[in-house]
């Protein structure tokens, strides 16, 4: 049977990239609306707020979607609240739901709420910018602001020559959904953005986060995956870095072995959930250890008691975490 490529996810790559790297996010997409922000004072993100606010199932498409506190430069305002959203798919609700999520949002904190809207999907002509109503003299909706990610498509080098990971994150997007079914446009693609992580001197940390995100996005038939990551070791060995390491123990062999064999024994879904919880252990194990330090026993005994929801959401947290303890609370 031939490899196929495995389904490419996009909702961890981008709320991942946008924790890390909310203000290049910004500075991309809306960088008139970045320059009014106060980037002395440090963003809050609202996710487990947003997540209470939220209704009650994922709208089709909707691959990502924080709600962060920030400050102007004006002084204007104490605080603000900004609401992203990444919509994969047209979606004809959108605009009426960007009201409902402005209006929710807006009624809990009595605080001003921007919308940011980055329209992932392939519909050259699908830009939905307002929703509103009028009767009898009354108007009610909204205006937001929306970037179209497919509006880049033809800018292949422009993208590549930027230093903004949102650059080459939209080019990641882009490349997986021109890829579809096909793994060795994706290897190819894959391995092009792999090597413009080293091109553009970015620190140690971005390097391991853009990694994650691109093996959550372009994701690999196995083959395929073990010869990206001889490739990727081949090429560190060149430029003598050692960076990939954690990544290395979570996405190669040993993981998917252990979740393939115990499928084999109690059923290939439960073997293969339990490969992505050692996957999911070990890498963000070896990234506390890297960020604070040894761990303490307590520690590693919550870790291996998460499940495996709990454990992604510590691993997309880390960036902003000021401490162990106030991460694992």
């Amino acid at each position: 049977m031939p490899d196929t490529v495995a389904t490419c996810r996009y909702d961890l790559p981008w709320k991942a990239a946008l924790t890390h790297a909310l203000r290049a996010f910004l500075d991309f997409f809306f960088p008139e609306r970045g320059k009014q922000i106060d980037w002395t004072k440090r963003p809050r993100f609202r996710d487990k707020e947003l997540a209470g606010i939220s209704f009650g199932g994922t709208p089709d498409g909707m691959v990502a979607d924080k709600l962060v506190e920030v400050c102007l430069r004006d002084g204007s305002l104490h605080w603000v609240l900004i609401h992203i959203e990444v919509q994969a798919q047209r979606d004809t609700s959108l605009a009426r739901r960007i009201l409902d999520y402005n209006y929710r949002i807006f009624t809990e904190y009595a605080q001003p709420v921007a919308n940011f809207v980055v329209l992932a999907d392939e519909d050259l002509h699908w830009r939905p910018r307002a929703f509103h109503n009028e009767v009898l003299g009354t108007v009610m909706g909204i205006s937001f602001v929306t970037a179209k990610l497919i509006d880049y498509a033809e800018k292949a080098d422009e993208l590549q020559a930027s230093h903004n990971p949102f650059a080459w994150l939209t080019l990641a997007h882009l490349r997986a959904q021109q890829a579809r079914h096909q793994p060795d446009q994706l290897y190819a693609a894959k391995w092009q953005l792999t090597k413009l992580l080293y091109q553009h001197g970015w620190g140690k940390q971005r390097i391991i986060v853009l990694f994650k995100v691109i093996n959550w996005m372009m994701a690999l038939p196995d083959s395929y995956q073990q010869r990206y990551w001889q490739a990727v070791l081949d090429l560190e060995k060149e430029r003598n870095v050692d960076w990939i390491t954690p990544l290395e123990q979570s996405f190669m062999d040993k993981g998917r072995e252990q979740g393939i064999k115990q499928g084999r024994e109690q059923g290939l879904e439960s073997g293969k959930q339990l490969g992505r919880k050692e996957e999911a252990l070990t890498l963000l194990e070896r990234q506390l250890t890297r960020r604070f330090g040894e761990l303490p026993s307590i520690a590693r005994t919550k870790l291996t008691k998460a499940s495996l929801a709990e454990l992604e959401a510590w691993c997309d947290a880390l960036p902003e975490a000021a401490s162990l303890e106030t991460l694992l609370k």
